[in-house]
């Protein structure tokens, strides 16, 4: 192995420069043995790293950091079991498009394949993750880093976000690397093609019953969904990945409400229906089959997959979903009377919300009651981080949202033990902004010692938790199918105690007044609050 001088700089510190270059500030990781060069260089860096007490919590929270800044999340970990236990939140960060940067370390050059049984040892570790990731890179020289860190953030720049993976063999780790540290210019996003957006414009003036679909590839496009709406005068639903990229409130919102039937007619009805962003997988719609369009179709995506995926729009627009609206809204010019338009989204929007309302179970009421507590002690720009819990599934079209990114749930992987951890990530991300992450009992366990992490950073998180004795919605699935209710049915331990022991407050309610007051003091607090709301709350009758 090639030893370096005392002015020479080792691949692994090279690679946190790259990464100071690009303009990461934060890492999350576990130092292990293979990484020991990577730490060097994180030690007289301007970025700072955070120590997760599980990788799957480390990922996670390297998510939930990426879902509120819009800078991709960065883990550095160690191979083998370091990269498997964040494999669970890679293959989320996959599932709904959140930009992750992974670098690991890989056993030696020599070694790779052989199945030696050395430390960590995978025998193909980049094969084990590909599926995971937007591409898996072996860098085999320190010159080869360069192009892959910046092929890397052409991903997160200039398409639909993924999460990447670079693997540094321990032996090229310590190799001398030469290449100047500097960043390459980021990728443009695709902009629309011109008889595309005249295709669709044409359309859109002449119909009379539009129908507006978003999805979380509109994010960053709030003002000009809002402006096409209000020029189609037509209703916009929002998949759960977009809440809030229209205002709960704005009279044209149907809210995140497709799983109602009343809304899938409603799609059904429109003489035309534009999708924004969204590839209506199951998660989004949650149809046994394709949502029926008895009109026309137009597709806006960043991913041709998606645009030509089940579906077969009369118009296709491969392009970010800002740039085109605001072609579409040039194309279109002054917006006309939509008045009789509006006044019949408003009476389907009502349709719509009655027919949810007394679909409600006496749990599912119980749950709004909680969320409309939840709603009034958060600022329109709180951020709630959910677990996969019943709670949530209600919140999914319950919670009102007034803003993009302030809503986030694991909708497409579904992964349990995701909204603590990702809940903490993101109040790093968002230091100043109220954050809350909304679990089940069963889920918490999962990656409960994440617990710590938060105290140890000091965050004033709010961790409020859904407590019905074990995996509520497995349970009642399996009574509904008549199944015995095995491994449903948790022994518990004492959360409030548990939490106690980590540093938090804990705190067990017993109004929903008491609920707004714990939720609202907690920024203030230099440490984590744990509330408990048991299922059986009388407060919630």
């Amino acid at each position: 192995m090639n030893s370096l001088s005392p002015t020479a700089t080792s691949c692994g510190v090279a690679a946190i420069r790259l990464l100071e270059a690009y303009g990461v500030d934060l890492v999350f990781g576990i130092p292990g043995v293979h990484t020991l060069e990577l730490y060097r260089g994180l030690g007289n860096s301007p970025i700072r790293h955070v120590t997760p007490r599980n990788e799957m919590g480390g990922g996670f929270m390297a998510d939930g950091y990426a879902r509120v800044t819009g800078k991709p999340g960065v883990c550095i970990l160690t191979t083998g079991p370091g990269l498997t236990n964040a494999a669970t939140p890679i293959g989320q960060a996959f599932s709904d498009s959140v930009p992750m940067l992974v670098i690991t370390s890989v056993n030696a050059r020599s070694e790779l394949g052989m199945g030696r049984g050395r430390l960590h040892e995978i025998t193909n570790q980049s094969n084990a993750i590909a599926p995971l990731v937007a591409f898996s890179q072996t860098i085999l020289d320190p010159s080869e880093l360069p192009e892959a860190m910046a092929r890397a953030f052409a991903v997160f720049s200039g398409a639909r976000p993924r999460p990447v993976h670079i693997e540094i063999p321990i032996d090229v780790l310590e190799l001398p690397a030469a290449f100047p540290i500097r960043a390459r210019l980021p990728l443009a996003l695709p902009a629309p093609n011109r008889q595309a957006i005249a295709d669709a414009a044409a359309l859109l003036r002449t119909a009379g019953k539009p129908l507006t679909i978003v999805g979380g590839g509109a994010l960053k496009a709030g003002a000009q969904v809002t402006a096409l709406a209000e020029w189609l005068g037509g209703p916009v639903i929002t998949t759960v990945a977009a809440k809030g990229v229209l205002r709960a409130d704005h009279p044209l919102s149907l809210g995140s409400s497709m799983p109602s039937p009343a809304t899938k007619q409603a799609i059904a009805e429109a003489d035309l229906v534009l999708v924004v962003g969204s590839e209506l997988s199951e998660t989004d719609i949650w149809a046994e089959n394709n949502l029926s369009f008895g009109g026309k179709l137009i597709r806006i995506d960043i991913d041709a997959a998606s645009l030509t995926r089940d579906y077969h729009p009369d118009v296709a627009i491969l392009s970010d979903a800002g740039a085109a609206l605001d072609a579409l809204l040039a194309e279109l010019g002054a917006a006309p009377d939509r008045s009789a338009r509006q006044a019949r989204t408003a009476a389907l929007r009502q349709e719509i919300e009655t027919a949810i309302a007394q679909d409600r179970t006496a749990v599912k009421r119980k749950h709004v009651r909680l969320l409309e507590a939840l709603r009034t002690a958060l600022p329109e720009d709180g951020v709630v981080f959910t677990d996969m819990t019943q709670i949530a599934y209600t919140g999914n079209q319950a919670y009102p949202c007034f803003a993009p990114s302030t809503w986030h749930h694991p909708s497409g992987y579904g992964t349990l033990g995701f909204g603590m951890p990702a809940a903490i990530g993101a109040q790093l991300g968002k230091p100043e902004t109220p954050v809350v992450a909304l679990v089940g009992d069963g889920g918490l366990l999962f990656t409960v010692q994440e617990l710590m992490t938060a105290v140890e950073e000091q965050l004033g998180l709010v961790i409020l938790m859904w407590n019905n004795d074990g995996y509520g919605q497995i349970r009642d699935g399996l009574i509904q199918r008549g199944v015995p209710e095995i491994g449903v049915n948790l022994r518990n331990p004492d959360h409030m105690a548990l939490a106690r022991a980590f540093g938090c407050d804990a705190v067990q309610p017993d109004s929903l007044e008491a609920l707004v007051e714990a939720v609202r003091a907690a920024p203030a607090k230099d440490r984590p609050t744990f509330i408990q709301v048991r299922q059986d709350a009388p407060f919630l009758d």
